[in-house]
């Protein structure tokens, strides 16, 4: 079984200095007896974060046969849409924190969306999209699909890049991008007098003010079974919620490392993806061990 830990390695200094005071001695056990099969190494501007990149590849999909890892065709099918051969994207609804200068986008998740108010929402976009030419479906509360030619080739940032930041350095630039430029536009007004979102600010809740599309292209096969993701780490590491993310980690090392055959730990900018082998004596005497602390701080 192969095992892909996202969010293994902070990049800022407050999460690095998180890093320095972890202790995860069972993951240092499994170490000592694994080697490194493969890195990857980037930075954190790629549009695809390493752990999509790791997925992606371990699904057999080609690396340039799409613009980004067609994520949405995936989901949508999962999420039990008939997606035939289109390009598809994921419309996730979020909030944009507006500033004075920036506009950063909120973890969707903090947005405690039911099913019945993102159908509302959902309701209230299709005639847009529709008008354009889109085929547009709900999966899920915080899962919305779009079809579209034009998705086959749109490399939009993944929106694990985006959480947290300043959505302008994130947005497409390509011609194929202007039409969902301007949707956005369109979104973000017929949004903002909604009173769905002035019964959410009342009750304390941030209002769905726009949406991020991601994941675009069309189905790709993949293997009977795929990678595991663990998803632990995520949220408090998008949060920037150090203490909370110590803590995910330690009861992630707590639970053992039995089970994975293959393991990858993801940063920002980088993956090292581990294999166990079996070492002689002499061997496991003379090799030279990298600790966990040691490993994660190289991504």
């Amino acid at each position: 079984m192969h095992l892909i830990v996202p969010f293994a390695a902070p990049m800022s200094e407050a999460g690095r200095e998180a890093l320095a005071t972890l202790a995860l001695p069972r993951l240092d056990g499994w170490l000592a007896a694994a080697e490194v099969r493969a890195r990857d190494d980037a930075d954190e501007w790629t549009p695809v974060p390493p752990h999509e990149r790791v997925m992606a590849r371990a699904l057999g999909w080609p690396p340039h046969a799409q613009a980004v890892p067609p994520w949405a065709a995936r989901a949508a099918r999962i999420d039990g849409i008939d997606i035939g051969t289109l390009a598809w994207g994921l419309l996730s609804p979020v909030h944009w924190r507006v500033g004075s200068d920036s506009v950063h986008l909120a973890d969707p998740a903090s947005l405690a969306l039911d099913e019945a108010a993102s159908r509302t929402f959902f309701d209230v976009i299709r005639p847009w999209f529709e008008s354009e030419g889109f085929v547009i479906a709900w999966g899920a509360a915080l899962r919305w699909y779009a079809s579209h030619p034009s998705l086959e080739h749109l490399a939009t940032a993944s929106i694990d890049r985006v959480i947290g930041r300043n959505v302008d350095r994130w947005l497409p630039a390509q011609p194929e991008a202007r039409l969902v430029r301007r949707l956005q536009n369109e979104v973000q007004m017929l949004l903002h007098a909604h009173p769905l979102n002035a019964e959410r600010e009342a009750a304390g809740l941030a209002p769905v003010n726009s949406f991020w599309l991601w994941g675009c292209g069309t189905p790709q096969p993949e293997p009977a079974a795929a990678p595991r993701m663990e998803q632990r780490l995520r949220t408090p590491a998008l949060a920037g919620d150090w203490t909370a993310w110590r803590e995910a980690w330690t009861a992630l090392d707590r639970e053992g490392w039995s089970t994975p055959t293959v393991l990858t730990l993801c940063g920002e900018r980088g993956a090292v993806t581990l294999e166990p082998v079996r070492r002689g004596l002499w061997q496991r005497l003379t090799t030279q061990r990298v600790g966990a602390r040691t490993l994660l701080e190289s991504l």
